[in-house]
């Protein structure tokens, strides 16, 4: 049974990242915009110490919230004037914008769904999996795990920084 602490700070953790998280993609100053992604990133890393997986909680916080961030900080300040307000974009074709986001919301949603219950559907064994088993599920090569994805995220992400080298020697 859990404790009514735990569950508000489960609440106050989950309500930290999403009020980040919008701010993250509302803000019109770059840097700030960087800050809050870093906020986003330490509750997460505090949700993951809250259900006890330590180790995945300090590697969000060393990876995610020390090496990444640096990196977009680092590339803001390399491409852009950190002080500037990015423009307003224009608002033309909002209507076309927001159908396209509720679309990919429910195909991502429908994905995520129907990918997560393949994976615990195959897995009826785990009610408390260990450390050990889900380092298999994201690391491993077999169907349903997820180091293919992993490997396209860090060759995207090489691309953004030649890409950022790019931008700001053309300057």
């Amino acid at each position: 049974m859990e404790s009514v602490g735990s569950i508000i700070m489960y609440w106050i953790i989950a309500l930290s990242i999403v009020i980040f998280s919008v701010l993250t993609v509302t803000t019109r100053k770059i840097l700030r915009a960087a800050t809050y992604l870093l906020f986003t990133l330490f509750a997460t890393a505090a949700l993951y110490f809250k259900l006890d997986y330590e180790f995945l909680g300090a590697v969000q916080i060393a990876v995610y919230a020390g090496g990444i961030v640096v990196l977009f900080v680092f590339s803001i300040l390399l491409t852009t004037h950190p002080g500037d307000n990015s423009e307003k974009l224009a608002s033309r074709k909002r209507l076309l914008g927001f159908s396209a986001a509720l679309v990919t919301l429910v195909v991502t949603g429908y994905a995520l769904i129907s990918r997560c219950a393949n994976v615990f559907t195959r897995l009826p064994e785990m009610s408390t999996p260990d450390m050990s088993r889900i380092g298999e599920v994201l690391m491993g090569t077999g169907y349903g795990e997820l180091l293919l994805p992993f490997e396209a995220i860090s060759v995207l992400l090489l691309a953004c920084i030649i890409g950022g080298v790019v931008v700001a020697r053309k300057r």
